[in-house]
C-alpha cells in the first residue's frame, strides 16, 4: 500500500456575500477533489486544539499524526531544522519575516508581511547585511525563501514575550504588536529599529521602489521556541516517507518525523510556483517510500492578502496542477490510498488563520460511502468522519479504521 497526502494550505473560508453565500472553495473549478469527495470517505478534523493559536505549525503537526499539546515548543525550531540550523538546548528560535512598513497619520502600518512576495536573491543581500552589521556571537540571522528568514539567539531564555505574526495584523498600526515582555521584549525591539535604518537605504531596496515594486524596510520578530523533540515516523507508524514543500515549517516537520525533505527548483510558495515539479517529485518518491506528503502554499498566502481572484486561482491551480495530475500518475499503482486535506481556514475576510474544523476526504472510499458530492466546508457537516483530536486522522487514514 502506498499511500500520499494532498495538502492545500488555508483552502477553507467563510461564506462571501458577495458571491451567493459560498465559499472559494465552491466557486473554484476543481473536479478532482470533487471526484475524490465523491467516490471516497469524508469527514472535518479539528487541527488546532483549545488553547492554541491557529498557526500552520499547530496544524500541520496535527496533519503528519502529532498531538501539537505534546510535541509543539513554536514554529521556529521547525523551521531551522529544515534550514540545517542547529539548535542548543537553550537557544531560541524565532521567525524573521521581511516585511513592507507604510507611515500612516496615527502609527505605522503593516502594508506587506511579505515585502510583496521579494525574491529569494533580493532577500538573501538583505538578510547578509543585517547579519553582518547586527549579527555577534551570540545572535545569528540565517537567510530563508522569499520572505521568510531566521534568527536564533544563543544561550537565551525568554520569558512571556509577546510577538504576534506579521499577517495578522495587514493593514493595521503596529504599535500595539510590537515585541513586549519584561524579559527580552525591549531587545528586539531595539533589534527591529537597527534593522529599519539598515534596510531603508539598502541598494536592493532602491531599486525595488525605483521598479515600482515593495520595499523590505523592517524585520518583524515572531514564532519564536526551543529545540523541538518527537518520535520518528519509523516510530510511530512503522513507515518511510518523504515531504514536499516551498516551505521550511513543512519540511521541518518532515525531516523531525524522519522523512526525506525534497527541494523542488522553482518551488515558490505562490501561484507561480513548480505545480508540475512538485508533483514529479512526489510520484517518484512515492515509487521508494510507504508514504508522501505534498504541500501547496498558494491558497494561503492569497488569503493572507484578502486576494479572492488570487484565492480561486490558486485552489484551482492545486485540483488541475496537482490533484488532477496525481491522479493520473497513481493509475499504474496496484494499491494507494489518498488523503486530501486543508490544514486550517485562512478566510478573505480577516486575512489570517483561523481554528475552525476543516475538511477532509480519503480516496478511495473504505467502507460504506457517505452523500458528499464535493469537496468543500459543508463536509463538516455531512461528513462521516469526525475527528475532534485532529492528529488521530492520520492513523485512521493508514490502518483505515474509524473513517466513518
Amino acid at each position: 500500500m502506498k499511500y500520499i497526502v494532498l495538502i492545500g494550505d488555508g483552502m477553507a473560508d467563510y461564506p462571501l456575500p458577495d458571491h451567493d453565500g459560498k465559499t472559494p472553495l465552491q466557486i473554484a473549478h476543481t473536479p478532482n477533489m470533487d471526484r475524490i469527495a465523491k467516490d471516497g470517505i469524508t469527514g472535518f478534523l479539528k487541527t488546532v486544539p483549545s488553547g492554541f493559536a491557529p498557526g500552520s505549525d499547530v496544524a500541520n503537526l496535527s496533519i503528519f499524526g502529532y498531538d501539537p499539546a505534546q510535541y509543539y515548543t513554536g514554529r521556529s525550531p521547525l523551521e531551522a531544522v529544515s534550514m540545517g540550523i542547529p539548535l542548543g538546548e537553550n537557544d531560541t528560535a524565532f521567525r524573521c519575516n521581511l516585511v513592507t512598513l507604510l507611515a500612516g497619520a496615527n502609527d505605522v502600518v503593516m502594508d506587506d508581511y511579505s515585502a510583496g512576495h521579494i525574491t529569494s536573491e533580493e532577500a538573501g543581500e538583505l538578510i547578509a547585511t543585517i547579519n553582518e552589521k547586527l549579527g555577534s556571537d551570540k545572535i545569528q540571522f540565517h537567510s530563508g525563501v522569499s520572505y521568510r528568514h531566521l534568527m536564533v539567539w544563543k544561550d537565551r531564555e525568554f520569558s512571556k514575550l509577546s510577538l504576534t505574526p506579521p499577517h495578522d495584523i495587514s493593514g493595521q498600526g503596529i504599535k500595539d504588536f510590537l515585541p513586549r515582555g519584561k524579559n527580552g521584549g525591549d531587545e528586539l525591539h531595539m533589534l527591529l529599529n537597527s534593522a529599519q535604518m539598515l534596510l531603508k537605504p539598502h541598494n536592493v531596496n532602491r531599486k525595488r521602489e525605483a521598479d515600482g515594486k515593495k520595499p523590505a524596510n523592517s524585520i518583524w520578530l515572531w514564532g519564536q521556541g526551543k529545540k523541538p523533540a518527537m518520535p520518528t515516523f519509523q516510530e510511530k507508524f512503522s513507515m518511510e516517507g518523504s515531504v514536499i514543500s516551498a516551505v521550511d515549517l513543512l519540511k521541518g516537520i518532515g525531516i523531525c518525523a524522519g522523512f526525506d525533505a525534497i527541494d523542488v527548483p522553482g518551488a515558490t510558495g505562490y501561484l507561480d510556483t513548480n505545480y508540475a515539479g512538485k508533483v514529479e517529485a512526489a510520484l517518484n518518491a512515492l515509487s521508494k517510500k510507504d508514504i508522501v506528503f505534498l504541500h501547496i502554499e498558494a491558497p494561503d498566502e492569497a488569503g493572507h492578502q484578502g486576494n479572492f481572484e488570487a484565492k480561486v486561482q490558486a485552489i484551482g491551480d492545486f485540483d488541475e496542477k496537482v490533484v488532477g495530475k496525481v491522479l493520473e500518475g497513481l493509475k499504474g499503482v496496484d494499491d494507494y490510498r489518498i488523503l486530501l486535506v486543508t490544514d486550517h481556514p485562512t478566510p478573505l475576510s480577516t486575512m489570517t488563520h483561523a481554528d475552525d474544523p476543516v475538511p477532509f476526504a480519503v480516496f478511495p472510499a473504505i467502507g460504506e460511502k457517505d452523500l458528499v458530492r464535493s469537496f468543500d466546508e459543508g463536509i463538516c457537516e455531512k461528513g462521516k468522519g469526525q475527528f475532534k483530536d485532529g492528529y488521530r486522522l492520520l492513523e485512521a487514514f493508514i490502518s483505515g479504521d474509524g473513517l466513518g
